[in-house]
């Protein structure tokens, strides 16, 4: 039911600011000595062990990145950058992407295996521009949250402002 991993890690990254020569040991970690300059330092798959791996625009990892993550994904297994000994990891991968997924494997730019695999459960929020309503509902909120914090409050959205957001 989800609650095992309450008190457990949540570790979140956007994989589109890893550079692409970065992302297989940003994911899976690295050994000392694999290679010049190699250190031992975890990847975000330990760093979440146990816990929780938010991996936003997941979409743009390089095809042989996803394969990896496909492999841990199945099996709970990797092997580090320039290690021999394969890790054991339980992560729940939460995978957020801001294009149709269904689309990125028809571009051949998602493994469909892949998404396959992520997609049990599957959330489409549609853009604000889909749902204007909620415009004024998050300004309002961001307007109490940093104007309390700033000793601002209380702060309030003008009829015009409103009236913009819906245009």
């Amino acid at each position: 039911d989800g609650r095992e991993r309450t008190d457990k890690p949540l570790v979140a990254e956007n994989c589109a600011a890893i550079p692409e020569n970065l992302a297989e040991s940003v994911l899976f970690g690295t050994v000392k000595g694999g290679f010049t300059g190699a250190v031992d330092r975890m990847g975000l798959f330990q760093l979440a062990n146990g816990g929780t791996l938010v991996l936003d625009e997941f979409n743009s990892l390089p095809m042989g990145i996803q394969a990896k993550l496909l492999r841990v994904l199945q099996d709970g297994t990797f092997r580090p950058v320039g290690g021999l000994e394969t890790k054991q990891v339980n992560v729940r991968v939460i995978a957020i992407t801001n294009q149709d997924p269904i689309k990125l494997v028809d571009e051949g730019l998602l493994r469909s295996d892949l998404f396959y695999r992520l997609g049990v459960v599957t959330i489409n929020v549609p853009s604000l521009k889909e749902r204007k309503g909620d415009l004024a509902l998050l300004a309002s909120y961001f307007l109490e949250k940093f104007g309390r914090e700033v000793d601002k409050w209380p702060l309030y959205l003008d009829d015009e402002v409103k009236e913009a957001f819906e245009k």
